[in-house]
């Protein structure tokens, strides 16, 4: 019997899902973008600030607008600058929504509480600077369900955990032997996927340090890399041995091969994919071109199913994301992302549209999601307990502000020990001329203790000469 071929078309309620630009007037404009080339999003936002890393002289700084105040940014508008080094990630607490995460240069991670209604002058004292690592700082990460837990990764290859309820480091990973790329967490918590310079792909129990899974990738050089919700699957971003970007997709169980491998373009530009779990749809988008691609995600083959693609022909620096209470369920807005133009100092934000025609909730397409409210405190979450977020509904839920509050420790100067180590003994130096500084104080250091060293030999010599003259004299005989 000849059976005719027919295509396989798939019944999804995202197959339509579209991109709008905001409206010039709800953009952020004149905004002096960083230039700074580390490959981060340089952008943070929530449902009430947006944050951004800005390009400034004599260390780092940022600027944080409350989201309504869309519009021409003034270039004197106050920005947080406490840092002495270029600010390299920014991220805001997901429960308290004006505490905010810095990292920079000058090897600090720094806590910031933004007043309500936003900046009125330039803010440069910090609620908590975190000291621990030896070099730069170029990533921090917060706890998905427990508050007060922060993540920060350094050029020193070490991943720091920091409970902010004491302000120090309570633990540290160091089983990388390179510069940690990225960092994503799985939905409670309980795992930490990272990808590092040294090509391999690594699923870590965060409070033992202990690798479960690695990923030597010499075919697909990972960059980053994102769980993917509940599904117990990976997702890395990365380069063919073609040098073409390319996807892979992983079972976080058994890293020995990708589940499936698939090249997007020959574009250079790195890709940083984004995950809704709500939607089990994954974003693609490119740094360095306007395009965002999306893909629905599924635990049965073909696994990935591409959507469609957004266009601009304005290239992106990075991308901030709204977390999902900040979304307009009215619009039936699934996703929204504030895209960094640097050659214009505009943020535009970009919605994600399900289009539909009633105007009423679509509990379809909105299932509870991540709430506001942690489900672990860090002294449960480091004493082995694991808690699925607590979940909220869109419906009637989104507008509640949480009732956490955060309050800085008070702290004495002692020293940091973790893993047997202190941190704070020695900490090097942050800029050259410190470096400088310092070599020409060891050096005048080494000339003074060489000098006491050998007016204390002379000493010793004339010491023993007289004790042995003492013992020959006749009357000691």
């Amino acid at each position: 019997m000849q059976m005719s071929w027919r295509p396989q078309y798939r019944s999804s309620k995202f197959r339509n899902v579209y991109g709008k630009v905001a409206n010039r007037e709800h953009c952020f404009d004149g905004v002096p973008i960083t230039k700074n080339v580390h490959d981060n999003h340089f952008c943070a936002v929530n449902a009430r600030f947006l944050a951004i890393v800005t390009e400034s002289a004599g260390g780092g700084s940022f600027l944080v607008i409350p989201l309504e105040q869309t519009g021409r940014i003034e270039p004197n508008y106050p920005k947080v600058c406490g840092h002495q080094g270029n600010v390299l990630d920014i991220k805001w607490n997901p429960f308290i929504d004006n505490i905010i995460a810095s990292c920079s240069e000058d090897t600090s991670v720094r806590i910031w509480e933004i007043p309500e209604g936003g900046l009125k002058r330039n803010m440069t004292e910090a609620l908590l600077q975190l000291h621990g690592h030896s070099r730069r700082v170029g990533l921090v990460e917060w706890h998905p369900t427990t508050n007060n837990i922060l993540f920060s990764a350094g050029y020193d290859y070490k991943v720091l955990i920091w409970n902010l309820d004491v302000g120090e480091p309570v633990k540290m990973i160091d089983c990388h032997t390179d510069v940690i790329l990225c960092m994503s967490f799985n939905t409670d918590g309980s795992l930490l996927t990272t990808t590092c310079k040294d090509k391999k792909l690594r699923v870590i129990e965060p409070r033992s340090g202990r690798v479960l899974q690695e990923a030597n990738c010499k075919n697909h050089r990972v960059n980053r890399v994102v769980f993917l919700g509940n599904m117990k699957r990976l997702l890395t971003t990365g380069v063919s041995r073609w040098n073409t970007r390319q996807i892979a997709l992983w079972d976080q169980e058994d890293l020995s091969m990708p589940l499936i491998e698939e090249e997007i373009d020959g574009l250079s530009g790195l890709l940083f994919p984004f995950y809704d779990a709500d939607t089990h749809m994954l974003y693609l988008a490119g740094k360095g071109d306007g395009n965002i691609r999306y893909y629905e995600i599924s635990t049965e083959k073909p696994y990935l199913s591409y959507l469609m693609e957004f266009r601009s022909p304005a290239p992106q620096k990075g991308l901030g994301v709204m977390p999902k209470h900040g979304l307009d369920v009215s619009a039936c807005e699934v996703f929204r992302f504030y895209k960094l133009v640097t050659l214009k100092g505009l943020i535009e934000p970009i919605s994600m549209i399900v289009p539909r025609r009633s105007d009423s909730y679509q509990e379809d397409i909105y299932p509870m999601t991540p709430g506001t409210e942690p489900a672990l405190t860090p002294d449960e979450w480091l004493g082995g307990i694991n808690r699925d977020p607590v979940l909220m509904s869109l419906k009637e839920g989104y507008k509640r502000s949480s009732k956490v509050v955060f309050k800085a420790p008070i702290r004495e100067k002692k020293s940091v020990v973790v893993n047997g180590i202190d941190l704070l003994e020695n900490v090097p130096p942050r800029t050259e001329n410190e470096l400088l500084r310092m070599f020409f104080r060891q050096q005048d250091e080494i000339r003074r203790l060489k000098e006491e060293l050998a007016q204390k030999d002379i000493r010793i010599r004339q010491l023993q000469l007289e004790l042995k003259n003492l013992c020959n004299s006749p009357k000691n005989c």
